[in-house]
């Protein structure tokens, strides 16, 4: 456990290192297999002290965009985070596994010029997502809430409150 902690801190030193105008912050943990892709000299990830990222996580900044996860931030295995703009994470969230963040969509209607339309995403402190979550541009999720595994969630969720789709089973024919 010690020797897997040490390598984990060991490969955090060399991102901040390798990435060290725009990675800012105090001590955290980087899975095996895990890796931060920063596409853009002026997007920037502040991590604040003892979060954990456990194997093949994949974070993702481009364009201006600001990455901020909080004191005590735990994230499962095989999350994925893309970020063109802001998403911040609230301190002592647990992310389960297989979850997706994103802030923004592809264009596919073309009603502007952009070839993505971007949002926000904000989680607050003490958040609790479940395995296999997707999470959309402009989306708020309050303190102490909870994500029920395999939701989909856009736009605000309450504080102090269970988020739950509610799936019902449909079966269509086709000939």
């Amino acid at each position: 456990m010690y020797l897997t902690n040490s390598i984990a801190i060991f490969r955090a030193l060399i991102y901040k290192m390798l990435y060290f105008r725009n990675i800012k912050g105090g001590l955290y943990f980087l899975g095996a297999r895990s890796r931060m892709d920063v596409y853009c000299k002026k997007s920037k990830i502040t991590i604040n002290p003892f979060v954990f990222i456990r194997k093949n996580v994949t974070i993702r900044v481009d364009f201006d965009s600001e990455l901020v996860l909080g004191e005590k931030v735990f994230i499962n295995d095989n999350c994925n985070i893309n970020c063109v703009r802001r998403i911040s994470i609230g301190s002592y969230t647990k992310i389960g596994q297989n979850v997706c963040i994103y802030d923004h969509d592809h264009n596919y209607r073309k009603e502007t010029t952009d070839r993505l339309l971007t949002g926000e995403v904000v989680i607050g402190s003490n958040v609790w997502i479940g395995s296999n979550v997707v999470i959309l541009r402009n989306t708020h999720i309050g303190d102490n809430a909870v994500i029920a595994a395999g939701s989909i969630v856009k736009g605000d969720v309450p504080p102090n409150s269970v988020f739950l789709n509610k799936r019902q089973r449909e079966i269509i024919p086709y000939e």
